[in-house]
């Protein structure tokens, strides 16, 4: 029997406004006929399905999709600009609305004021008010409970359409048939700014999510942005000038110094230094010769090479670092979880428990039956209503999201401020975060007797080289020699030694500056302890440079990327958190080895690319079920995506910032902790906040059911049930105002 072909397929799917959304179209699509698996993702708005292409396709995904209520969107329709292009039209939309709804809640919430003229309280003109808010500004909820309601599960949607509803019919009800409710002595009272309040506050909510999601996005935008968008391409003869996507496998392809290598490819004539840190995360630039390999987006720096292109458009390492942070984004779970967790049993628990109470009512009353029975059941509603579960989160996150900008912690999403609370370790990129980023001289020893003048022929050497690493030497002599009285050295015949070092003569003298390999080449004998001092610096993972005079070792220099003073303090604070640091870095492992044991980590992983760093923290999740990432360079995108918390150094590049949920607006790790602490105390004021929005609901809902009317004679009136609600949402919001007094260091 043939083995079905299956397919995968990835779309857009717009019109989802809550995690909810995303769960409903995704158990649609698995009850769909060939659907072998779905996934729907409502941080990036993508729906990937796999399917036998025999028995389904597009069109039925897309007759699925739109029979719940939304619309799908295959290629061909531009699917990255369309959800931009969505999510803007959708703030406008949601910004224009806050402004109206928000406008009419206040006249509502003003008439309850003492000393307010009298038709300020009429009635017919709040309900005239709670109209508009009630259908129109909240018919997302009646979409999405409705959505729900189809696919038999019930959400925060169905709460807020609920809860409102009930709040806004009573009211027209005591407001159309008041003389009824006159009649058997039940006292009046409307609930149209409940319900209106209820709705403003909870769109406020999505409005500040929706903006938060929408900068995500842009981190493709910045990868993008990196590609070279022309390349000099030989043909014949001559060296023309293309667009980047007219370069052809196999083309020639000629790099100038300060120009971005256009394509993957290997070096087939000149010599350069090439800066890789985008790729590696490595701070020193590579030297690249004939048969080395080149990568697409790099900065080449100093000579000038032709490349054979072996790696174009879509196979680059640029494009599968972006198909990696475009996976990795999709893969984070939503704040709402825990609050649709409980509401999903909330619900119906709720609606079961007013029928219940109604039923009984109705056959074990006393007269008149059907309005004490209507106002018991109406009470369980109006107690249960989700005003303050609606603002239980979006408060918390708010002052948090304060707190964290204060204290240069700026959160960007607000799922990565939730998921932090779990970290167990914190995986950190070495060059830029553990480290300044730059190399710079670590350590001199000077051989010759006058030390001044044996530096200034090293700057005078030096400030000629065309090397990335000679500005690093001519800064640490410059600050050396700062104040001090130098005589004006004159070089001559300089020379360059392609991938060793330089030559010159000063005042009759042979000077060589460079690596091990230029003093073996001419033949330079050293003493056992100045061997012993190179051997041991590059063990350390120091690129070392020497200085000879007439062949005679002068000096010894050690070049590397220093440690930040933070960063080891920062790992035993974390550390004491009971919170384990790895370092994850693209450096070989002596420089490893050896910055490791500076900060006091013991684990750390070396010589790692993009792909393989992504790859290591999805094996150290395996270990650390929540891990965080912290990064600042362009390959450390797709791990600080695929992490469960990516925090990026406000120093770094805009893709890493892009790609990650919190950035420190500050380069400083200590920082890190800090974003921990917010995160634990943000989440705390949560569970905090949804125990008082239930609290005094489920406290009073046996009253609201009548309980003490067999005993006492007393039945809960609307009012007091409306106080209840309302004293629960008071509560909630100053609560989430304690978290101003929270401490981060």
């Amino acid at each position: 029997m043939p083995t079905p072909k299956n397919n995968t397929t990835s779309f857009h799917v717009s019109g989802m406004h809550c995690a909810s959304c995303a769960s409903n179209i995704q158990r649609k699509l698995k009850k769909t006929p060939g659907v072998s698996n779905a996934s729907v993702n409502y941080a990036n708005e993508q729906a990937t399905v796999d399917f036998d292409q025999k028995k389904t396709g597009e069109k039925d995904f897309e007759k699925a999709i739109k029979s719940i209520g939304y619309t799908a969107h295959f290629e061909g329709e531009e699917n990255s600009d369309l959800a931009e292009q969505e999510r803007t039209k959708e703030l406008d939309s949601l910004k224009k609305t806050l402004i109206i709804s928000g406008g009419l809640m206040l006249v509502l919430l003003t008439s309850m004021l003492p000393g307010m003229p009298m038709f300020m309280s009429s009635p017919w003109l709040l309900w005239l008010l709670a109209t508009p808010i009630q259908f129109w500004a909240g018919k997302r909820f009646y979409q999405g409970a409705w959505s729900g309601l189809k696919n038999g599960s019930s959400n925060m949607d169905t709460l807020v359409a609920l809860g409102t509803s009930v709040a806004y019919f009573y009211s027209v009800a005591v407001t159309v048939f008041a003389s009824w409710f006159n009649q058997y002595g039940i006292e009046q009272h409307v609930y149209f700014e409940a319900g209106a309040a209820i709705i403003t506050f909870i769109l406020l909510g999505k409005y500040l999510e929706i903006r938060a999601k929408a900068r995500t996005s842009s981190a493709i935008k910045e990868l993008l942005n990196l590609q070279a968008k022309t390349a000099m391409v030989r043909q014949g003869d001559d060296w023309v000038e293309v667009p980047i996507e007219q370069v052809k496998l196999g083309d020639f392809v000629l790099v100038k110094p300060g120009q971005k290598i256009p394509v993957d490819g290997v070096v087939i004539e000149g010599m350069s230094a090439v800066d890789e840190s985008m790729v590696t995360g490595e701070s020193i630039p590579v030297e690249k010769t004939k048969g080395d390999k080149v990568v697409g987006a790099t900065m080449n720096q100093s000579g000038s090479i032709q490349i054979k292109a072996e790696k174009i458009g879509s196979e680059t390492m640029l494009a599968n670092i972006i198909r990696l942070v475009k996976a990795a984004q999709g893969s984070k779970p939503p704040i709402q979880a825990l609050v649709d967790t409980i509401a999903s049993y909330f619900v119906p628990v709720v609606i079961v428990t007013a029928l219940v109470t109604f039923a009984v009512w109705m056959i074990f009353g006393p007269d008149p039956r059907f309005p004490l029975a209507l106002v018991s059941m109406i009470n369980v509603l109006i107690i249960a209503c989700p005003c303050a579960l609606g603002l239980a989160t979006p408060t918390s996150l708010m002052v948090g999201m304060g707190i964290g900008a204060k204290n240069g912690i700026l959160i960007k999403d607000a799922r990565a401020l939730e998921i932090a609370n779990k970290v167990k370790a914190v995986v950190f990129d070495k060059t830029g975060t553990l480290t300044e980023g730059k190399p710079a001289v670590q350590q001199v020893e000077i051989f010759h007797e006058d030390k001044t003048r044996t530096l200034a022929i090293l700057k005078a050497v030096e400030e000629l080289s065309h090397h990335p690493l000679a500005q690093a030497i001519v800064s640490y002599v410059d600050r050396h020699l700062k104040g001090k009285a130098v005589k004006k050295i004159v070089v001559s015949s300089f020379t360059d030694v392609p991938g060793r070092g330089v030559e010159a003569k000063v005042s009759g003298k042979n000077i060589l500056v460079g690596n091990q390999s230029l003093l073996t080449q001419k033949n330079l004998s050293l003493t056992a302890q100045q061997q012993k001092m190179i051997s041991s610096l590059a063990e350390q993972g120091h690129t070392v440079v020497s200085m000879t005079i007439d062949a005679k070792l002068a000096v010894i220099l050690s070049i590397a990327d220093a440690l930040k003073s933070s960063s080891a303090e920062t790992v035993a604070t974390l550390k004491k958190m009971g919170i384990e640091s790895i370092m994850l870095t693209g450096d070989n492992k002596q420089a490893a080895t050896t910055i490791a044991k500076q900060a006091g980590i013991t684990e750390f992983v070396a010589e790692v690319l993009p792909d393989q760093k992504e790859q290591t923290i999805r094996d150290l999740r395996k270990r650390f079920p929540v891990l965080a990432m912290v990064g600042d360079g362009i390959n450390d995108a797709p791990a600080l995506a695929a992490a469960d918390v990516g925090i990026a150094m406000g120093g770094g590049t805009d893709v890493a910032i892009e790609s990650a949920g919190i950035t420190l607006l500050r380069s400083d790790i200590s920082l890190v902790p800090a974003a921990l602490r917010l995160s634990h105390a943000t989440m705390t004021n949560i569970r905090q906040n949804l125990f008082w929005a239930f609290g005094y609901n489920v406290v009073l809902i046996p009253v609201a059911m009548g309980a003490l009317y067999p005993f006492f004679g007393v039945l809960l009136n609307p009012m007091l049930a409306g106080g209840a609600m309302a004293f629960s949402s008071v509560s909630v919001v100053f609560n989430a105002l304690r978290l101003r007094n929270t401490k981060l260091q």
